[in-house]
């Protein structure tokens, strides 16, 4: 894999959003931490933020880290319903894996791509998208897998690549 120009590995791989340490991130310079939404905060189809999301969020904002939502939701006003009710800023259709959308983000929030991170479910969208784009790329294990064959096959795919992430763990961020 190393003839590639990118990498599939993800810098981190963490069971949920809720074991990324907000003061870890910041003390790594990370200040902008852009995340998918659905698998990766929420499940499938949930429209609000439960009070657990609403105070990592705060944990991340007191850490002096912004959360900022990255989503290829093409359902109508989904990405931009659920980031006004957690308070965030946000862009749908994002077309990840591809790095514009990522662009985009830092620039109307002022970052660089060493100041930032991404955090996603998916290995060929999140973070593809975010190792092409030069962020640090954390993988969370996906909420649920139910409901979707094609999700079952993605996420078999995927797990070498989360096995290999899971190695990167024991170095620092």
């Amino acid at each position: 894999m190393s003839g590639l120009p990118f990498s599939l590995i993800p810098h981190r791989v963490y069971d949920s959003i809720y074991d990324i340490d907000p003061t870890a991130l910041r003390e790594a310079g990370i200040t902008l931490l852009l995340a998918d939404l659905d698998n990766t905060l929420v499940k499938y189809g949930q429209l609000e933020p439960d009070q657990a999301l609403r105070d990592w969020r705060e944990k991340l904002t007191a850490a002096g880290v912004e959360l900022y939502l990255l989503s290829n939701s093409r359902k109508p006003g989904r990405a931009a319903s659920f980031a006004q009710a957690l308070g965030i800023p946000y862009q749908g259709h994002s077309g990840k894996p591809r790095t514009a959308g990522y662009f985009r983000a830092m620039e109307r929030m002022g970052r660089r791509p060493e100041q930032t991170a991404m955090v996603g479910d998916q290995i060929f969208t999140d973070i593809l998208g975010a190792r092409r784009s030069g962020v640090k790329a954390l993988m969370v294990e996906p909420i649920e897998l139910a409901g979707n064959p094609g999700r079952y096959l993605r996420y078999a795919v995927e797990e070498p690549f989360r096995l290999l992430g899971k190695r990167n763990n024991r170095r620092a961020l």
